[in-house]
């Protein structure tokens, strides 16, 4: 049996080697949940929720970092940490992580491949760690911006989404029925655009504004909606709704980089060429705004 100290210098390893992947890390336990107990426990009934602005550790995935000297110190916190998580939808090209369940009579496998039948593609080769459990851990990128939510077999028996909020267990975590293992190394593929209009939320069709300023926490749902009409286009008309969601982006007040990696992102995943894609959102930046309604 493997003391417990070595499977914590294990995973504190494993996750140091992440943090300098750029991925953001936190410590988890036996059961696969955060190590540190929240300092927030014994706060009265109604105190508004804390995500970490206490600076405090024990907020979950809220505590995650790309720092390996903050992650040390989340580690010490943490003596019984047997593993780390990875945050996921976080950054300009965030994490995503598709869970195929593989247990009582559901095949999340078999799911994934026949959704990906049924809108004429495949399933992108990608990072895939294998869990204890005998299911997998599919390691995609979606666009930024893209407010891709965590669900349970919403796109189909034994598919689970992990995106912003959510966590996926990061390879070499130990738990009592076994370690979780790379099954395949490949560079972490883009999610496809039909996969990425599955995951994020439905809303109403965008409708053509006029140019209006839009309050702060709007604009993330803003945003969303233009994805969407990028990733719904049909043949022939993605140029000119990448032009159009540009233009409507870049009224939001959001950060003009941030609006142009979402939305290239965005094309890229329905088909565009990248370059021709910039080109495209460059000129939406720098037209007059007469010319955007």
């Amino acid at each position: 049996m493997v003391p417990h100290g070595d499977r914590w210098r294990n995973a504190l390893r494993d996750a140091t080697e992440a943090t300098r992947r750029g991925m953001h890390v936190f410590p988890i336990g036996r059961t696969k949940m955060p190590a540190i107990r929240s300092p927030h426990r014994d706060d009265p009934k109604g105190t508004p929720k804390c995500r970490a602005e206490c600076g405090r550790p024990g907020h979950g995935v809220h505590d995650a970092t790309g720092d390996p000297q903050r992650l040390a110190e989340l580690f010490a916190a943490a003596p019984h940490a047997t593993g780390y998580g990875i945050a996921c939808g976080r950054g300009e090209r965030p994490l995503l992580g598709v869970d195929l369940d593989r247990k009582n009579g559901v095949d999340g496998v078999a799911s994934l491949k026949a959704l990906a039948d049924e809108h004429g593609s495949s399933v992108p080769e990608t990072v895939v760690i294998s869990t204890p459990s005998g299911g997998l851990h599919l390691w995609l990128t979606g666009p930024a911006a893209a407010l891709v939510q965590n669900s349970a077999g919403k796109l189909g028996p034994g598919i689970d989404v992990r995106g912003y909020g959510g966590y996926l267990v990061g390879p070499g975590s130990w738990t009592p029925k076994g370690t979780y293992r790379v099954e395949h190394m490949h560079p972490v593929a883009q999610a496809p655009a039909w996969l990425i209009s599955l995951m994020i939320p439905k809303s109403a069709p965008v409708q053509t504004p006029r140019p209006v300023q839009i309050p702060l926490r709007r604009r993330s749902a803003v945003l969303t909606g233009l994805i969407r009409h990028i990733l719904n286009a049909p043949q022939g008309q993605l140029n000119n709704r990448l032009y159009w969601a540009a233009c409507r982006a870049f009224e939001t007040g959001v950060d003009p980089v941030a609006v142009t990696n979402a939305l290239v992102d965005a094309a890229v995943a329905a088909g565009h060429p990248e370059a021709a894609a910039s080109r495209t959102v460059a000129s939406a930046r720098h037209a007059p705004s007469r010319n955007r309604t």
